[in-house]
């Protein structure tokens, strides 16, 4: 299942967050490599299957092989929020509505979930249409609406550095375990990779189903 057929789906914005500290992986996690491709190559393959504008937060230095435009997130070292806020002025520029903003490290996200939830989203009403895991929200894969950035901006300003934090400021519909299972049977639809032992369990699991 793919994004074709879903209206307005074209002039939704797709941004993968990349160049974050990686403090407990020990590198950048966007460039390590599962099977032939790195991580970040993966996750801008599936976005570019729901959305034809892709684009990565992050160093055109580091990130302009992966065949995406890079845009420079405006708050270096300030966390996932600043990066998120940046996709959002990013494409109020450009007059686009909608974004999906996900994250460098997760592997298990697919093209189906993904347009479910851009499909949700463009019927909403609301700021952010986010999941929530057995983990609790996933804000670093969600779609927010791109006048969110005005509020997520003044929280920012405001000391606020935790994206969940900043997102009750806004009005969210959130997608709960009903919504994602479906995609999801083996609950690993938004695992993040954090560590060495993530990225081993992660290449032990994909090989294993290309097997």
């Amino acid at each position: 299942m793919t994004g074709e057929g879903v209206p307005g789906q074209s002039h939704v914005g797709g941004f993968v967050l990349a160049g974050g500290g990686s403090t407990r992986f020990g590198r950048d996690k966007a460039l390590a490599r599962i099977g032939d491709e790195a991580l970040l190559a993966r996750l801008c393959s599936v976005m570019r299957g729901v959305t034809p504008s892709v684009m990565i937060i992050g160093s055109r230095e580091k990130y302009a092989a992966f065949g995406a435009d890079c845009v420079s997130d405006r708050w270096p070292g300030e966390g996932p929020l600043g990066g998120i806020i940046t996709a959002l002025l990013a494409t109020s520029e450009m007059g686009g509505e909608w974004n999906i903003v996900i994250g460098c490290d997760m592997p298990f996200l697919t093209r189906a979930w993904l347009t479910y939830m851009i499909r949700r989203a463009l019927a909403s009403e609301a700021e952010v249409v986010v999941p929530r895991s057995t983990h609790g929200l996933e804000p670093l894969c969600a779609c927010w609406r791109t006048i969110a950035s005005v509020k997520l901006q003044r929280a920012f300003e405001g000391g606020v550095r935790k994206v969940t934090e900043a997102m009750k400021h806004l009005s969210m519909e959130v997608l709960d375990e009903t919504h994602w299972k479906r995609f999801d049977s083996a609950d690993r639809l938004f695992w993040n990779m954090n560590t060495p032992g993530d990225y081993e369990e992660a290449k032990r699991i994909l090989e294993a189903e290309r097997a």
